[in-house]
């Protein structure tokens, strides 16, 4: 039997990862099938970011080098562990770095939590993430320069129509530019939002 296991890593998933694979294959699946699959479980995300916590600092000891029988083991065993079979491990993989929905919840799932983070609700972050996408393109108009007087209005404006009171948007934007998770919570919900 052959399975095709590859261990392909982009930037997001936040590692520099080599494709890697191991002869394996089950037989009557084409070669791919599993990576068509796009329809991922919290819990599947969770897993797959837990395995690529294993599997990362070996793949990136290979140096580009094929996998030893033992280090291929070892990645199966990560992967196993995690609740994944290498087919459904590498269908999420694809999909994290085809589809900016999948990838951004990768992203999620592999950040530390921050202090500030794990306050902010759902329905916090899409109302941030909406009213930014908003205002960015307004500071950028003014390329480093103070807002006047109706521009400042126009993005209060923008922060109290998105539901948020303006500490609480500095706060969360604050925490944005320290915290990778609460980022990746941002960005998850721009991927949602097609932004």
């Amino acid at each position: 039997m052959r399975i095709a296991f590859l261990v392909a890593v982009s930037a997001l998933t936040l590692s520099a990862a080599p494709a890697l694979a191991q002869e394996a294959t089950t037989a009557g699946e084409p070669a791919g099938a599993a990576a068509q699959a796009g329809d991922f479980t919290d819990a599947e995300i969770q897993g797959f970011a837990a395995a690529m916590a294993k599997i990362a600092p070996i793949a990136q000891s290979l140096a580009g080098a094929a996998p030893s029988a033992e280090q291929q083991a070892q990645m199966v065993a990560a992967i196993e562990a995690a609740g994944l079979t290498p087919d459904r491990f590498n269908a999420i993989s694809t999909a994290a770095r085809a589809d900016r929905v999948t990838g951004a919840r990768v992203l999620v799932a592999q950040a530390p939590a921050g202090t500030v983070d794990a306050g902010v609700t759902d329905q916090e972050v899409e109302a941030y993430a909406a009213a930014m996408a908003k205002l960015t393109p307004i500071a950028q108009s003014l390329n480093g320069a103070a807002p006047n007087e109706a521009q400042q209005a126009e993005m209060a404006g923008i922060v109290s129509a998105s539901g948020l009171s303006l500490e609480r948007f500095n706060e969360i934007s604050g925490a944005a530019s320290a915290e990778p998770r609460l980022r990746a919570r941002v960005a998850l919900a721009d991927a949602r939002a097609g932004r």
